[in-house]
């Protein structure tokens, strides 16, 4: 019986090629994000890095744009949490 509520995982390559559209973006401002892993309750973990990193708007593009994209184009992620 818990087995049915184990949720159903995302794919990883489907993570990689959203992220893939948004990091030439991302980059062109001398930023990037990295997945940083989904954990057993489909939990995305991503983190910036570069000068996305220190950058003020980061939190308002990552929960306005990369949080929504991902959520809404790979099945089974729960939630995107960015760390770091």
């Amino acid at each position: 019986m818990a087995e049915e509520n184990k949720p159903i995982m995302p794919d990883m390559d489907k993570i990689n090629e959203c992220l893939n559209k948004i990091r030439p973006y991302i980059q062109h401002d001398g930023g990037d994000i990295e997945l940083m892993g989904v954990d057993e309750n489909a939990i995305v973990y991503v983190a910036f890095r570069g000068a996305c990193a220190g950058c003020m708007m980061a939190a308002e593009d990552f929960h306005s744009g990369i949080k929504l994209l991902l959520m809404d184009e790979v099945p089974g992620i729960r939630d995107v949490l960015l760390i770091g």
